[in-house]
């Protein structure tokens, strides 16, 4: 009781403390160039240093730098049991509607910390990392914007980046970019647990796989993953919140009554980035298609800001859904590299506990068996059931003790815990892999040259 008239006074006092904090100079709705782009950052990083961490985390071709603004309670490192959350935009630098959407993001979270119980409650239980632009060359590059293609698409060095990461399913032989190595380097930094890319050109939020096999269901025209009921929730947590997202809005592009795809039903494609997400760094993550026009008109992005807010902060919220905790052997210390997963979801490269010993598992409300593996040792299996309605802004909390007596041997960390192969390559009729219907080529083909 104490305890929670504790933490009410001090959401109490940081709302007064909001009301006093200095704010930053009024983001404008106009698109902001990489220059104006870094003062903004820098201000928000200035003004709000209590609650932000401003770092670059690597450079493009050209030399530009890849801003990543981290807003929290703890922003400069992680927290035991704060799940760590990530937007990214302008991955295609000609398409700029989520550059936009998540720099207004930033401006809303620092400015209603304090004042919104909502926003100041996510930035009490939530780490959120956000880079406005993967691709500022390529944003850079566009001199006559254009709704359908630009030439600033691809980075400095002309490649497309989201089809230059590590595939699961084929061998992807392209000349690895510094934007790409970037973010992968990155992701081995911070255990992220949820994340979306903002893309232009269509309206719809598409979920992994975006390549597959037989197994995955390509003969179906869809390649699932086992945590398909997961991702179809989250993709539709963001597309039910914004009113354009039904509908066949954009003429002449595939209609999407719900406003979700699966992203293989859609098209193929290889080397992406949300499935490198997925299998190697333990992240959901989905890609969301917000405008039709690729590069709007900049007196639109008032309305697409209003259509995007409430989609943008709701999906943060998902980043507390299923169970989480730490594994700890029978002496209490963590225990890193322990797999950690559900039966009968398991991954084709195995989730494991962070350096922490934390895990985090994204699960809808039901029953679950948790599946506890160290190397040499028999599985741990514990049963735990999510509620219908989670805590506020906290997954179920469940630390696990693994029923070994003697002393346990380190376990060997490594960091992707799996090669970077096709993973898939191995499994039946894995020939058959690619080979989607004339649908789907002509699909393929038509956003090859459009998409």
């Amino acid at each position: 009781m104490e305890v929670r008239a504790c933490a009410g006074n001090m959401d109490f006092a940081r709302l007064w403390l909001g009301l006093l904090l200095p704010l930053v100079a009024t983001l404008d709705f106009s698109y902001h160039h990489q220059e104006e782009m870094e003062v903004f950052l820098k201000n928000v990083a200035q003004n709000y240093s209590s609650i932000t961490h401003l770092h670059s985390i690597g450079k493009s071709v050209k030399g530009r730098n890849l801003w990543v603004l981290v807003v929290g309670r703890s922003p400069k490192e992680h927290r035991i049991g704060i799940p760590e959350f990530k937007y990214v935009a302008n991955m295609h630098g000609d398409e700029t509607v989520g550059r936009e959407l998540l720099l207004h993001l930033i401006d809303y979270l620092v400015t209603h910390d304090g004042k919104d119980l909502e926003v100041t409650s996510l930035i009490n239980n939530t780490r959120i990392h956000i880079m406005p632009s993967m691709n500022p060359d390529g944003f850079e590059a566009v001199k006559k914007p254009d709704c359908f293609y630009s030439n600033g698409r691809e980075n400095g060095n002309f490649y497309d980046l989201n089809r230059n990461f590590p595939d699961a399913f084929e061998s992807n032989n392209v000349s690895r970019q510094p934007e790409t190595v970037a973010v992968m380097e990155w992701l081995k930094t911070e255990p992220f647990v949820l994340s979306a890319n903002l893309h232009g050109g269509a309206l719809v939020a598409s979920y992994p796989f975006d390549n597959g096999i037989p197994a995955t269901g390509t003969l179906h025209s869809r390649s699932l993953t086992p945590d398909d009921d997961v991702f179809h929730y989250l993709a539709n947590t963001y597309a039910s919140r914004n009113p354009n997202m039904k509908g066949d809005q954009c003429k002449n592009k595939m209609n999407f009554p719900d406003g979700i795809t699966n992203g293989y039903s859609w098209y193929p494609l290889k080397g992406g980035m949300q499935d490198y997400n997925y299998i190697w760094a333990q992240c959901f993550e989905i890609t969301l298609e917000l405008s039709c026009c690729k590069y709007p008109r900049e007196e639109k992005l008032p309305t697409f800001w209003n259509l995007n807010k409430a989609s943008l902060i709701e999906y943060i919220k998902q980043v507390h859904l299923g169970v989480k905790g730490q594994v700890f052997d029978q002496s209490g210390n963590p225990l890193p590299n322990v797999i950690v997963e559900v039966q009968d979801r398991k991954h084709i490269c195995p989730y494991r506990t962070n350096k922490f010993g934390e895990y985090y598992l994204l699960l809808l409300p039901g029953p679950y068996t948790l599946n506890v593996t160290i190397p040499g040792h028999r599985p741990y299996l514990t049963k735990v059931i999510i509620p219908q309605k989670s805590q506020d802004f906290s997954a179920l909390k469940k630390d696990i003790l693994f029923p070994v007596r003697e002393q346990l041997d380190p376990i060997p960390v490594s960091n992707p815990p799996c090669p970077r192969i096709p993973l898939y390559r191995n499994w039946p009729s894995h020939s058959a892999a690619t080979k989607p219907s004339l649908f789907l080529f002509l699909v393929t083909l038509f956003h090859i040259l459009f998409k």
